[in-house]
């Protein structure tokens, strides 16, 4: 595991294909990688999603590798011409894109294996920026790369998670958040103002309210204090459950 440390680490997710703002395909990655990070400690600030249009990507690597602590790309590194990752993150680093040597031979051993041709198109996935190192891809062996504080991974979400799984063990953590969910058995509006309260008064504490349906008593709310501070959430969670309890009983009270 990575070093731990009491500080805040970040990171964003920057998402690119034109297949993905299309709709036909579905992104099956964010979700695994805040799930992933949320269990190291690392809160996943933004996600943005790109066509594969070049500008595009390299703004979008250089705005958000300067504002986070990491930041994880998918998609885009495959064969065809349209993958585009490489040469542009290539290009947000002021860096030449280059046949890697052990990218080169880890495909070469794949293909001898499964009969493939390392042709043209193929290599296009040997080629990372000068100064990066390889992601290991233990589904397909077609690496990714880590340039600086980007990581970038396949678009297909069983490659993603290998090469996650590969780097999750370097990555930087801080402290995790700690949560408790609070069945408020009261409409968000019932609540929203007192929760607004306690949120200010706790400034190092996240509260969120979740809306949702119960068949028996109809509109209901989940509250979900998060902190880093075990100590902290059970003082807000306290403070929740007294509001909630004020709640109720007024609304007993009411005529």
């Amino acid at each position: 595991m990575g070093s731990a440390s009491s500080e805040i680490v970040t990171a964003a997710v920057l998402v690119i294909g034109d297949e993905i703002l299309s709709g036909r395909t579905k992104d099956r990655n964010i979700g695994y990688i805040a799930d992933c990070l949320t269990a190291l400690g690392i809160d996943l600030k933004e996600v943005r999603i790109v066509p594969d249009e070049a500008r595009a990507i390299v703004e979008a690597v250089n705005a958000l590798r300067a504002r986070y602590d990491y930041l994880f790309t998918t998609g885009g590194i495959g064969p065809t011409h349209d993958d585009i990752t490489a040469e542009c993150v290539a290009q947000a680093f002021g860096v030449p894109l280059e046949l890697h040597p052990e990218a080169v031979e880890i495909l070469r051993e794949r293909l001898a294996r499964t009969g493939g041709e390392l042709n043209e198109a193929r290599m296009r996935m040997a080629r990372v920026p000068r100064g990066a190192t390889l992601v290991a891809n233990k589904v397909s062996g077609a690496p990714g790369f880590w340039i600086g504080n980007v990581i970038v991974m396949a678009g297909i979400p069983a490659v993603m998670q290998a090469m996650l799984d590969e780097v999750a063990p370097r990555l930087k953590t801080g402290t995790r958040l700690v949560s408790v969910t609070i069945r408020a058995d009261a409409k968000e509006g019932d609540v929203g103002t007192a929760l607004g309260e306690i949120a200010k008064a706790n400034p190092g504490v996240l509260i969120g309210s979740y809306p949702f349906f119960d068949e028996k008593q109809g509109p209901n709310t989940n509250i979900v204090v998060r902190a880093r501070d075990p100590q902290k959430l059970a003082e807000v969670k306290a403070a929740v459950e007294t509001m909630l309890a004020r709640v109720k009983a007024g609304r007993e009270g009411s005529p």
